[in-house]
């Protein structure tokens, strides 16, 4: 087969013949990630005189979740070749080379599919498989190599019945010879004016990781597949660190060529930096998507290609996202898709979702939960295919620095008829959020003021659903929990909600370096790095009954330590306690409901590179919680009118030409 997207002549009248999705094989010899590619958890064969029996009572046993066979690294010939030793059965049921036909089935004009195999080896034999939505298997059809020559096999496959879920696979079993899969894809008739691939420019906003930008170019740059449907790489620099500078740029300057433009500009955090390049995308009128790409990823470069496949055939201009893979346990799923709850206005994987699964454990065949069809509201801009036609349309990001920005985008493009699909098979291996913990530095200003920003553009509720509510009761967990500075950034977040949108664009690259000096005003900001920075633990009287606090237990419970925690916050600190902390926690033990029991306490940061001492202070609780309630009640009324005044704004923040005023605004300033 051709490395092209089109494969052969028209198939008939109006219609021309598309690769949908190449079966591939890593670009390294990393093992972490040969379970999402390959699957060798079948019962090993006997070959005799009559032909292939199994070992275990003649039939081939289900997959044994728990009993996985690692695959040989060395089977592995190419990047699309794979040797199957003589009697062994490898599948292609895996993440990335089973095809999702569920999401072909809704999505696009894709009706049947044709699975094409190569494969040499006397007696070796293909067997199709396909799933429902609740994950059960079917044996489909299979055929056998009569022959030493490469056999060219084809099962024509209908995606009528895939209405809910459901996947096809194909397992190879090798004769006594062994096998050598050539190349396998899934091809499928098309209307012939789907014929041509629409093309795509990749932006990547960077900061500071110049080493991980510049290795991703250079992985983009090298795939040939990729070259064929990519029109241009924008690289919004916004870092004092530069890719420029890294080792491997020069690399990926030769492999792109002119394909690569890196813009210097100052940093506007990640709204700011993809807001750049679907401006320049628009503005060089050539692409048919312009794809959304963190710069701290490890991409599967055939990921982009199905992305733009996807996107040519569906029904309508589609938004289609990657998934996210653990960066440092490389067979993880860490993301398969988000939704936003609209009663709290909160982002949240779809229910049926099992987090954080381990394909390296559990294969694809076996996790069952994977076969239903899972619908969501956006994609992270980890990995985002985006059509001009949408850009065009809705606008591009709001100007919101970090956070909230991709998913008040999937949210109201939805709103103005354009889906987002979270796209099976196309991935990035991305650090996890659960590594991260970014509500309680400076970024909870942006956590805070954001949602609230894309509620009230968005919110189906008179008053913003839950959200007010939700937002005072985290806010007396903060204080509770000793951490003023976060209480004080969420109630600036407030404040800057209530000013209006009009000082979104202006305060874009003002905003942070005000965040970090306010912030640093707090004991509970100033983090030690030394375990030994921090005077001994020392406490007035033992702990009662010689244990420290539990979790309280149910509703009741909670209750009785809110209120516990309130009544300590009226007493006098005692004195012992600005001298010398009274307990030492870790980051995982430092909920509201124990920190709220000391006056002073070491609390570990969440990344584990230090501690801050937190320390009570009444009179800063006092005046925060009096500030707390002023704000809440203030926004609660305020709401309806509010929203109205952000929706009647929106088109205008979000237009090209205003963020081309702000690009030429920033020109000159430094980053910070």
């Amino acid at each position: 087969m051709s490395g092209s997207q089109r494969e052969g002549e028209s198939q008939g009248q109006g219609t021309v013949r598309r690769v949908l999705q190449r079966v591939v094989l890593p670009t390294s010899r990393d093992t972490d990630v040969l379970p999402l590619y390959v699957d060798p958890d079948r019962a090993q064969l006997d070959v005799n005189t009559t032909g292939l029996t199994l070992k275990q009572r003649g039939r081939i046993p289900p997959a044994e979740p728990n009993a996985q066979v690692e695959p040989d690294p060395h089977a592995v010939l190419g990047r699309r070749r794979y040797r199957v030793h003589e009697s062994d059965r490898i599948s292609f049921g895996t993440y990335f080379n089973a095809f999702a036909a569920s999401y072909w089935r809704r999505w696009t004009v894709v009706s049947h599919v044709t699975l094409t195999v190569r494969l040499s080896g006397h007696d070796a034999s293909v067997i199709v498989y396909r799933s429902m939505p609740d994950g059960r298997a079917q044996r489909v059809d299979d055929e056998t190599v009569r022959g030493d020559d490469v056999a060219e096999l084809s099962f024509d496959l209908s995606l009528a019945t895939f209405a809910d879920g459901g996947w096809y696979w194909f397992d190879i079993v090798a004769g006594p010879d062994g096998a050598v899969l050539e190349e396998a894809a899934w091809v499928a008739d098309v209307p012939a004016d789907r014929a041509e691939p629409g093309t795509v420019t990749v932006g990547i906003t960077t900061m500071n990781r110049p080493d991980f930008c510049a290795d991703l170019l250079a992985q983009i740059g090298g795939d040939p597949d990729v070259s064929a449907v990519l029109d241009e790489v924008v690289v919004a620099e916004q870092g004092t660190r530069k890719v420029a500078d890294a080792p491997a740029f020069p690399a990926a300057r030769e492999a792109l060529g002119d394909r690569l433009r890196v813009i210097e500009q100052a940093n506007m955090g990640g709204s700011g930096g993809y807001a750049r390049a679907q401006l320049e995308t628009l503005e060089a009128g050539r692409s048919t998507y312009m794809m959304c790409m963190d710069d701290d990823v490890v991409c599967e470069p055939e990921s982009i290609v199905r992305a733009v496949t996807f996107g040519d055939l569906c029904r309508r201009p589609t938004i289609v996202g990657g998934h996210m893979f653990s960066l440092y346990a490389k067979s993880r799923l860490h993301s398969f898709g988000e939704i936003v709850n609209r009663y709290r206005f909160w982002w949240m994987s779809p229910p049926t979702v099992q987090p954080d699964w381990d394909f390296g454990e559990r294969n694809l065949r076996s996790s069952r939960w994977l076969h239903r069809r899972i619908d969501v509201d956006f994609n992270g801009w980890f990995m985002c295919l985006i059509p001009t036609e949408v850009l065009r349309t809705v606008g591009l990001s709001l100007p919101l620095f970090i956070k909230w920005d991709d998913s008040e985008y999937g949210v109201r493009a939805s709103e103005a008829g354009f889906p987002t699909v979270s796209l099976p098979g196309t991935a990035v291996w991305h650090v996890p959020w659960s590594d991260k913990n970014d509500a309680l530095d400076w970024q909870s200003y942006f956590h805070q003021r954001n949602r609230f920003i894309a509620a009230l553009l968005h919110s189906p509720y008179e008053h913003g659903g839950r959200l007010v509510r939700e937002s005072f009761n985290h806010q007396v967990k903060h204080l509770f929990a000793l951490q003023y500075s976060t209480a004080e950034l969420r109630h600036l977040a407030l404040e800057d909600v209530l000013a209006g949108p009009e000082r979104l664009h202006e305060e874009l690259t003002t905003k942070l370096p005000q965040l970090r000096a306010l912030r640093s005003r707090y004991p509970d900001a100033q983090t030690e790095a030394d375990p030994d920075a921090f005077p001994p633990v020392r406490r007035e009287k033992p702990p009662k009954r010689g244990a420290d606090p539990t979790l309280p237990k149910g509703k009741v419970g909670q209750l009785a330590s809110a209120a516990t925690s309130a009544v300590r916050q009226a007493l006098p600190k005692r004195e012992l306690a600005g001298r010398f902390p009274e307990a030492r926690l870790a980051a995982l033990d430092a909920k509201w409901w124990m920190i709220s029991q000391f006056d002073s306490v070491v609390v570990s940061m969440p990344d584990g590179a230090g501690a801050a001492w937190h320390q009570r202070d009444p009179d800063e609780f006092r005046d925060l919680l009096r500030r707390t309630l002023e704000i809440h009640q203030r926004l609660y009324r305020e709401w309806p009118g509010l929203a109205r005044e952000y929706r009647q704004a929106l088109d205008h923040i979000v237009s090209p030409g205003q963020w081309a005023k702000t690009f030429e605004a920033s020109s000159g300033q430094e980053n910070a």
